[in-house]
């Protein structure tokens, strides 16, 4: 099939080097703002180069991936649709919920497959979660702790238009919890610091931050996130039932040094970078999207359940700003 890609920065570039690879790929279609980058991606790949987002979808383009700028993803999502192309789309669906929630009404009418790009449900671990907790193997939950921690912040442009920590960051593991446990948040309860970079606080951001989210049926969730883990990225989940207790990214390449007298583990080279550690769960994102382009799966990841993610970021930034517990429904409300 032939994927078209709208944006070749850093992310954008290393979608086109996975689709590149994959059987189902027969050709790519590329454009990006900056000339280079697109040469760039036409020199590696062998893609064709396009001089705008119109022009790719006009180029016989059987699917798209949206990785540019969060404030482009809005109308090129729904300029994807309107031309009847099944689109992937890197999250956040929009920079605010309320354009999130105007672009799920503009492409509510249309048949074309969404899929917004939340990799670790594809991650071997978290598949494994799942599957144990809808299984029922661990019997009936009552807690969960969500954690990721990056080795470094990112520059302080990128912080500035982030939307903030729990938007940008957090919300992997917001949505990661909801998809391994099926459930839904009910309530949050967040804090924050600021103990690094000093132009996270100038931009009104935490670099690290915690919540607790009440789940719908009582079960708790610990949520740990912070811009600096100087030992590696650590992303990891722990969950425990009534009957048994798992974990994912408890591996030998964990970013965790143990200090306990003669213990060995983890002794392999930490992971350094969101991309290191979740290759795999890329590669297996965009595949699905090639069974989602070839009509033989829906969409693994809605932009209701992109929506259902932003809300909880919404309520713990709120949370935090005013030092007191919010409910989904309050947020959503407003």
């Amino acid at each position: 099939m032939r994927i078209g890609i709208l944006g070749l920065g850093r992310i954008g570039a290393f979608h086109a080097e996975t689709l590149s690879g994959l059987d189902a790929v027969g050709s790519l279609v590329v454009t990006d703002p900056f000339a280079d980058a697109a040469k760039a991606a036409a020199e590696r790949f062998g893609a064709e180069v396009a001089d705008s987002p119109e022009a790719v979808l006009a180029a016989g383009v059987d699917g798209v991936v949206v990785a540019a700028a969060t404030d482009a993803h809005p109308a090129l999502l729904r300029a994807a649709v309107e031309a009847g192309v099944p689109v992937f789309c890197e999250k956040p669906v929009a920079r605010t919920m309320t354009e999130g929630v105007e672009v799920l009404k503009a492409v509510a009418g249309h048949d074309v497959p969404v899929q917004i790009g939340f990799n670790r449900r594809f991650d071997a671990g978290f598949v494994a979660a799942r599957a144990a907790v809808r299984g029922g193997e661990l019997g009936k939950l009552h807690t969960v702790r969500s954690t990721t921690l990056d080795p470094a912040p990112p520059p302080a442009a990128y912080v500035a238009a982030s939307g903030g920590i729990f938007r940008d960051c957090s919300v992997h593991d917001f949505d990661i919890i909801r998809w391994v446990t099926g459930r839904e948040v009910s309530e949050v309860y967040a804090v924050g610091g600021n103990r690094g970079a000093d132009y996270i606080r100038e931009a009104g951001d935490a670099d690290t931050t915690g919540a607790v989210l009440t789940l719908d049926d009582g079960t708790i969730a610990v949520v740990s996130n912070s811009r600096h883990n100087a030992r590696g990225h650590d992303v990891r989940m722990e969950i425990h039932g009534f009957e048994d207790s798992i974990a994912v990214g408890l591996e030998d390449r964990l970013p965790l040094r143990s200090v306990e007298p003669g213990a060995t583990f983890p002794s392999g080279i930490p992971h350094d970078f969101f991309m290191d550690r979740f290759a795999a769960a890329y590669r297996a994102e965009l595949t699905a999207f090639t069974e989602v382009v070839a009509g033989s799966r829906t969409s693994p990841c809605t932009i209701e359940d992109a929506l259902e993610a932003g809300w909880i970021a919404e309520a713990c930034t709120l949370s935090l700003l005013e030092h007191r517990p919010v409910t989904i429904a309050e947020v959503r409300r407003g």
